[in-house]
């Protein structure tokens, strides 16, 4: 018999039992809806956050105090003031690799404007802090080095901040925004960014010079951080190399000495964001895989009771000529069929419920075509791996004994 009329024979089979056959293939599409969805939604995600990180500029370098150690225990970085607005010169001035330099402190208040209020923070920097997180200005103009120098009351503000303290959407150029008490005149209002991966709004934000903010704020001399441009992405890790040796030669640090600071890129962080996604996705589509194998084991139980219930029909076949064989392949049919139907229900419902997510999300859509194509596999494997024992009792049957039961 060849496999074209087994097949026939094992869809009719079906057909005769269509809820009994929709309900073992429910395990096998859960399963493999389960594992797309996850693979897609996971890949989905770290895309997303590559895309985020993209828009801050990917060859962005970090240098920021270490954390403080006391008796073994660390107390942060808080207080911690290693970090000089020296520093960055230094870099600016030695840096072969580094393209822009500004140094950056940051304050939390309440910013005012009449009888709107808005808690938010102003970050302080130099003119290139702008290109180096890859803002764009909507409006107006970005400070001068001259407001750096003479710490002037000069600010940038963000989307958000503008939408809540000018609610009637008024142009909020020129005049002036109260942040703890300090007058701050806008010169320029930034284009809208949206929030970041970690859900945090980009445009609530106000830039000022960060002198200002040492001296008219927070009282301080030094700076919380360093932020800084490597001349490509190529380039970012002869970047972090100058950097390090500058700054150590900078703070003095024997070679005994460890330092004193941290030197981070882009890079590094959408790395380690890759590496923890990609093991989450790994995870969850484990877990989910577990459906799979019950689906197997579902599949094998009915199947068992198939046989069962067609010991008749069995013996007749084989007393018309059917051979072990034919039997064989016509109940490994029916397990295989099953599979590929529930598996290729189970790909459109996890595309389906992947897109939904995604959307919803506002992730990109990924298809992982290896991961589509390796589920069907694992659908006709599974189908065979758990029907071959059914189908094995079914034509091992003695046709005599099979025509006598009852």
């Amino acid at each position: 018999m060849n496999i074209l009329s087994l097949f026939k024979i094992a869809s009719k089979a079906l057909l005769r039992n269509k809820t009994r056959a929709f309900l073992t293939m429910l395990g096998i599409i859960i399963g493999i809806a389960s594992v797309i969805a996850m693979v897609s939604i996971g890949q989905s995600s770290s895309q997303s956050i590559n895309n985020q990180i993209s828009t801050m500029g990917t060859n962005l370098i970090m240098v920021m105090r270490t954390s403080q150690r006391q008796g073994g225990v660390n107390i942060g970085s808080t207080n911690v003031q290693t970090l000089k607005a020296s520093d960055a010169e230094a870099i600016r001035n030695q840096a072969k690799y580094v393209s822009a330099v500004s140094p950056v402190v940051s304050a939390s208040g309440q910013l005012v404007n009449g009888a709107n209020n808005w808690p938010g923070s102003v970050q302080g920097g130099n003119s290139e802090l702008l290109s180096i997180r890859k803002y764009q200005i909507a409006s107006g103009t970005n400070f001068s080095e001259q407001d750096v120098k003479s710490s002037a009351k000069v600010c940038i503000a963000g989307k958000t901040v503008v939408d809540n303290l000018f609610p009637t959407e008024e142009s909020p150029l020129g005049k002036s925004i109260r942040f703890n008490r300090i007058p701050f005149k806008i010169v320029g209002v930034l284009e809208s960014k949206g929030q970041n991966q970690m859900g945090q709004d980009q445009d609530d934000i106000v830039i000022v010079p960060y002198t200002t903010v040492q001296k008219r704020i927070l009282a301080i001399s030094h700076i919380h951080m360093i932020m800084l441009s490597a001349r490509s992405e190529e380039t970012a890790k002869q970047a972090t190399g100058e950097i390090e040796n500058i700054l150590r030669t900078e703070h003095k640090l024997k070679p005994a000495q460890e330092n004193d600071f941290d030197v981070r890129t882009q890079q590094e962080m959408l790395e380690m964001m890759n590496s923890v996604t990609g093991f989450l996705t790994v995870l969850l589509a484990a877990i989910a895989s577990i459906s799979l194998i019950v689906g197997g084991i579902g599949i094998m139980n009915i199947m068992y009771v198939t046989v069962t219930e067609r010991i008749k029909e069995i013996g007749l076949r084989m007393s018309i000529g059917a051979k072990n064989r034919d039997i064989l392949l016509q109940f490994l049919c029916e397990s295989i069929i099953l599979s590929l139907i529930g598996g290729i229900i189970g790909i459109l419902l996890g595309l389906l419920l992947s897109y939904a997510a995604t959307k919803g999300l506002s992730w990109p859509f990924i298809v992982n075509v290896p991961a589509v194509g390796l589920s069907f596999i694992v659908c006709a494997a599974t189908g065979i791996f758990f029907g071959w024992y059914p189908a094995k009792k079914a034509a091992s049957l003695d046709p005599i004994h099979a025509l006598r039961y009852e």
